[in-house]
C-alpha cells in the first residue's frame, strides 16, 4: 500500500497545484517575484522545495484521520503565491468533521478509495456526493463542509489544493464546542440541556 502511495500522490500533487489556479485566488498581489525569507539575501531552489512529504513514503498507514499541510507555516516559499495544498489520509471508517476554511475554496482530488462529501451553503442546503477514484470535488469558499470515508476495510487518500498560502481551518466542533462558549448558551441554542452540552464537550476533551 505505501508504495501504492508513493506511486499516485506525487504527480496528482503537481496536478492539484496546477488544477487549484482555475480557482480566484484570496491572497493580496505582491510586487515582486516571490518573498523572500527575512534577513537572507542569498535564495536557491532548496527555499522552493517541500519535502515534508517524504514521511508518507513507505510510511504505514495512520489509525485515524491525518493531514499533511504544504501552506505558509509549513512552507514558506508560498507566501504570496495564492497556493497550498495539503494530503488527507483517511482509514476505514474516519472522518474529516464538519469544517470551514475562511480564505480559499478546496479542491479535492480522490487518489484512492472512495469518500461521502458534502457541504452547506448559505441557505442551509446540503449538496452530497460519493466520490469514487479520480473524481474532483470543489468546496466553496467559506462553507462547512466535511469528507466521510464509510467503507469499513479500506482506506482512502486524497490530495487538496487551496488558491491561498493560509486558506485557515475552522473546526465546527472545536470551535463550537471547546472553546469556552457557556454550557447554558449552547443547551439553548442546540434545543438540548447541560448535562448533553458536558458529555459533548467531555467527548472531544484531549485524550491523556
Amino acid at each position: 500500500m505505501a508504495s501504492r502511495t508513493f506511486t499516485l500522490l506525487f504527480p496528482l500533487v503537481v496536478a492539484s497545484l496546477a488544477l487549484v489556479q482555475i480557482a480566484k485566488a484570496g491572497d493580496p498581489n505582491i510586487l515582486s517575484d516571490f518573498i523572500p525569507p527575512a534577513n537572507q539575501t542569498v535564495v536557491d531552489g532548496s527555499f522552493f522545495t517541500f519535502t515534508g512529504m517524504r514521511v508518507l513514503v513507505g510510511a504505514p498507514e495512520p489509525t485515524t484521520f491525518k493531514v499533511l499541510k504544504a501552506s505558509l507555516a509549513e512552507f514558506p516559499a508560498v507566501n504570496g503565491q495564492s497556493v497550498s495544498t495539503a494530503v488527507l489520509q483517511f482509514p476505514a471508517a474516519s472522518v474529516n468533521p464538519p469544517h470551514t476554511h475562511p480564505r480559499s475554496a478546496e479542491l479535492l482530488f480522490l487518489i484512492f478509495g472512495s469518500l461521502q462529501v458534502g457541504f452547506v451553503d448559505t441557505t442551509n442546503k446540503l449538496y452530497t456526493q460519493t466520490l469514487q477514484e479520480g473524481d474532483i470535488f470543489v468546496f466553496p469558499k467559506g462553507l462547512v463542509h466535511f469528507q466521510y470515508n464509510a467503507d469499513p476495510q479500506n482506506s482512502a487518500l486524497a490530495v487538496s489544493a487551496f488558491g491561498s498560502a493560509n486558506a485557515g481551518t475552522v473546526s465546527v466542533p472545536n470551535s463550537v464546542f471547546t472553546t469556552g462558549i457557556d454550557d447554558n448558551i449552547l443547551a439553548l441554542s442546540f434545543k438540548t440541556d447541560v448535562a448533553t452540552i458536558q458529555k459533548i464537550k467531555a467527548g472531544l476533551a484531549p485524550k491523556p
